[in-house]
C-alpha cells in the first residue's frame, strides 16, 4: 500500500546555514562546511519558514517512506558535525605482543606494527577530514576526530577491521584495536 503524503521536519539551530540546490545539501557552521549529494533519493527537501526544513515523499511505498528518516538523520548529523564535531576512541588490546601504532605527522594515516608478533605492517589512511592522534590521558588509546560522521566512523572501522585475528581461535585470541567510545567533541 502506498502512502499518498508523508513528511518529516528538522529545525536548524542558530549559527548554522543550510543550502539546498537540486538535492545537494550544504551545511555551514562554526567548525566548517559539509556537502552531501542526495540526488539518488526521490525526496523533496524544502524550507518551511526561516529555520525549518521539511522532507516530503508523495505516493511512496514502504522503503521510499523510510528514506525520509534516513535523509533527516544525515542532515542532522551534518549539523551536529559543523557545530560540535565527532570523536571516536579506540583502545589497543593485546595479551603478549604489544601493538605499536605509529601516526604520521599530519594525523591522516596510521601504521600498525607487531600485531600478534607479525612482521606485516598494516597501513590505514583516514577518510575525508578525519584526523587521528594518540590519547594524552590514556595509555594505548587512539582518538579520531572530525566534522563528518561517516568519515570518522569509517576510519575507526577500517582500523578495527584491519586488526582482525585470522586463522586462529577468536575466542582465545582477543587481540586487536577496538572502538571503546564515541561521542561529540564539544559537550553542551
Amino acid at each position: 500500500m502506498k502512502d499518498i503524503y508523508k513528511d518529516d521536519e528538522l529545525t536548524i539551530p542558530e549559527g548554522v546555514t543550510v543550502d539546498i540546490k537540486s538535492r545537494v545539501v550544504t551545511v555551514k557552521g562554526p567548525r566548517g562546511e559539509l556537502t552531501k549529494n542526495l540526488r539518488h533519493l526521490n525526496i523533496e527537501i524544502k524550507f518551511v519558514g526561516k529555520n525549518l526544513l521539511k522532507f516530503v515523499v508523495y505516493h511512496g511505498a514502504r522503503k521510499h517512506v523510510a528514506a525520509i528518516r534516513t535523509v533527516r538523520s544525515h542532515v542532522n548529523n551534518m549539523i551536529t558535525g559543523v557545530t560540535k564535531g565527532f570523536q571516536y576512541k579506540l583502545r589497543y588490546v593485546y595479551a603478549h605482543f604489544p601493538i605499536n601504532v605509529i601516526i604520521n605527522g599530519n594525523g591522516d594515516a596510521v601504521e600498525i606494527r607487531n600485531f600478534l608478533g607479525q612482521k606485516v605492517v598494516f597501513h590505514v589512511k583516514m577518510r575525508g577530514d578525519a584526523k587521528c592522534e594518540a590519547s594524552k590521558a590514556q595509555k594505548d588509546e587512539l582518538v579520531i576526530t572530525g566534522n563528518d560522521l561517516e568519515a570518522v566512523s569509517q576510519s575507526a572501522a577500517d582500523i578495527q577491521q584491519i586488526c582482525r585475528v585470522k586463522n586462529k581461535d577468536i575466542r582465545k585470541f582477543l587481540d586487536g584495536i577496538y572502538v571503546s567510545e564515541r561521542n561529540v567533541i564539544e559537550q553542551e
